[in-house]
């Protein structure tokens, strides 16, 4: 709960928004189009930036969906180990947070570089995972959505 409440403490951080569909929609079409730039690229590097974002931005479209907006992509994440548990697996969550800084590693640094395994992870997740993000919008009804929000404004007060 300590990085959540660090989270909601930032200025780009963790706050509540009107729900907005329409930008569900546009970040899953975000998402779409990194998914396909992953198999366009060529290089390793943007092939990791690519895969990250489709991870990033079918979570992000279900962040609209429910009204928060979050401009930390390491909060948007502990928003959804949070708010998201009964939607995704612990395994899911660190997925997550391994293609966070498979991006950073991969974008910012010359010398570091990213185990084979885990790129094949990422390249291989990234198109379930949006799917799945699309299916979680679809079924994810106004009482849940109130719920998440209700539990939200507790913790921001």
């Amino acid at each position: 709960m300590s990085k959540l409440n660090w989270c909601i403490r930032q200025r780009a951080g963790i706050t509540l928004v009107e729900p907005n569909p329409n930008l569900a929609d546009a970040y899953l079409k975000k998402a779409e189009d990194s998914l396909t730039s992953i198999t366009l690229n060529k290089i390793r590097d943007w092939k990791i930036s690519t895969a990250y974002y489709t991870i990033y931005f079918s979570l992000y479209a279900i962040l609209m969906k429910l009204g928060v907006k979050c401009e930390i992509h390491s909060c948007t994440i502990e928003f959804a180990k949070h708010f998201l548990k009964d939607y995704f697996k612990e395994d899911e969550f660190d997925l997550l947070e391994d293609s966070l800084k498979a991006r950073i590693d991969s974008q910012y640094y010359v010398d570091k570089r990213i185990k084979d395994e885990q790129f094949q992870e990422m390249i291989k997740t990234a198109p379930k995972f949006f799917v799945k993000c699309k299916l979680i919008i679809e079924k994810i009804n106004e009482n849940k959505v109130n719920s998440i929000r209700k539990e939200l404004k507790q913790i921001l007060k």
